[in-house]
C-alpha cells in the first residue's frame, strides 16, 4: 500500500477538540513532528480537516 508522509506546522493551543485529537490520530503532538501513514481515505480526510495545521511531504 502507498504511504503518505504529513509534517506538522501548525500549533494545536487554542484549536477545537476535534482538530487536537485529529493530529493526535495522525501521529502528530508536537511542531516539526513527521508521520509516515498509509494512503487511505480515512487518513485523506483526517488530513483535510487540518489542512491548515499540516503539510504533506513529498517523497
Amino acid at each position: 500500500m502507498a504511504q503518505i508522509t504529513v509534517k506538522q506546522i501548525g500549533s494545536p493551543i487554542r484549536r477545537e477538540a476535534v482538530q487536537r485529537q485529529t493530529l493526535v490520530g495522525l501521529g502528530l503532538n508536537r511542531l516539526g513532528r513527521v508521520s509516515q501513514l498509509e494512503d487511505t481515505p480515512a487518513v485523506r480526510g483526517m488530513i483535510r480537516k487540518v489542512q491548515h495545521l499540516v503539510q504533506v511531504v513529498e517523497g
